[in-house]
């Protein structure tokens, strides 16, 4: 091919290096950039709050893994710590997310008082294992 450079010499391979990553590090890592780390009761809680249709009714807009007769009217939760690495940007963006997009069609569910602190706190627990 024109323009690509010719390997002319035979190149030595690199031996490869291994980096132990300490048990807490990639513990912290794993569970997004904040290091919160929700445990399994709250998850099911929070899934349990997110189905609820009178309650988070999260379906009835987002598909999810494992949810039945989701909508797609927002996007697809799938990967939520490479999306929202710190937990709390999550929490806010659930809690009123008028405040990063005006015109958005998603309920504000803390400013209306539709979820209470501690149910916010369960849904993003669960949202964010996705």
């Amino acid at each position: 091919m024109k323009g690509l450079p010719m390997r002319t010499q035979k190149t030595q391979a690199k031996p490869m290096r291994f980096v132990l990553v300490p048990l807490l590090g990639f513990s912290a890592a794993f569970h997004g950039l904040s290091g919160w780390a929700a445990d399994e009761t709250a998850i099911a809680e929070g899934q349990e709050i997110a189905a609820d249709r009178n309650r988070g009714n999260c379906y009835s807009c987002h598909m999810a893994d494992g949810a039945e007769m989701t909508g797609n009217g927002g996007p697809p939760l799938m990967q939520m710590q490479l999306r929202f690495p710190e937990r709390e940007v999550l929490k806010a963006q659930i809690a009123d997310p008028r405040t990063r997009n005006p015109n958005t069609v998603m309920p504000p569910y803390g400013a209306h008082g539709i979820l209470s602190e501690r149910e916010l706190d369960l849904v993003v627990d669960y949202i964010h294992s996705l």
